[in-house]
């Protein structure tokens, strides 16, 4: 069984973690990871991109000359969506990207993202991360002694909400605070590597199992 270094806030090494990417899931399905980072990524568009028909500009609704006699082709106004300052023909409206897969795939898919994490040792344990008070020079001596590259994506666990060590490594370029519960495949796949507290990581274990054994019951059912 892999066994991870679990480190101080000094980078020292003060012990083990066992666990291996089976404890989150029994195998990594990259179709259903894309499908659920894609979900995510279009829940964060705005959608409120739009465009102005014809109607909607402003100008004369005049015919612009006579219909015979000009030598020109026919015209109507100039609001007319052909002519520079028009409307749009077919105009963009506002629109709602939006859209859920099933909680259950949304969960298995957030394991996987841990179990990718921990097969390509991208995951970091640490003892305990809190801190007395909201400063953001703690959080980069703590990072610089566990060979955080200034500009890397970085993504801190903590097991429930921490105010301090959020606020400490809010200003870091690349660096990000969620705790365990908050977790999902786009959050963990978009970082490079993961941060994650002894007590969040048994959180995590502990959770993945439950649910593994949960879905085991409903095949046999």
């Amino acid at each position: 069984m892999p066994k991870l270094t679990v480190f101080d806030r000094k980078g020292n090494k003060v012990g083990t973690y066992n666990v291996e990417p089976t404890d989150f899931a029994p195998r990594i399905n990259k179709q259903l990871l894309h499908d659920a980072v894609v979900m995510y990524q279009a829940n964060l568009r705005q959608g409120s991109h739009q465009t102005k028909s014809r109607g909607m500009v402003a100008g004369s609704t005049k015919k612009m000359y006579r219909q015979k006699g000009t030598g020109n082709a026919r015209a109507g106004h100039k609001r007319s969506g052909i002519r520079r300052g028009g409307g749009h023909i077919h105009r963009i409206h506002n629109r709602d990207y939006s859209y859920r897969l099933p909680r259950k795939a949304l969960q298995t898919a957030t394991r996987m993202a841990l179990a990718a994490k921990v097969r390509d040792d991208e995951l970091i344990v640490i003892d305990e991360l809190a801190l007395a008070e909201a400063r953001t020079k703690d959080m980069v001596a703590i990072l610089k002694h566990l060979d955080h590259k200034q500009g890397d994506s970085l993504l801190v666990t903590t097991e429930k909400h921490d105010t301090n060590v959020f606020r400490s490594a809010r200003n870091i370029a690349g660096v990000s605070v969620s705790p365990a519960g908050d977790l999902n495949a786009l959050s963990v796949l978009s970082s490079r590597r993961l941060l994650v507290t002894k007590a969040a990581l048994d959180s995590l274990v502990e959770s993945a199992k439950k649910n593994g054994s949960r879905a085991k019951q409903a095949l046999n059912a």
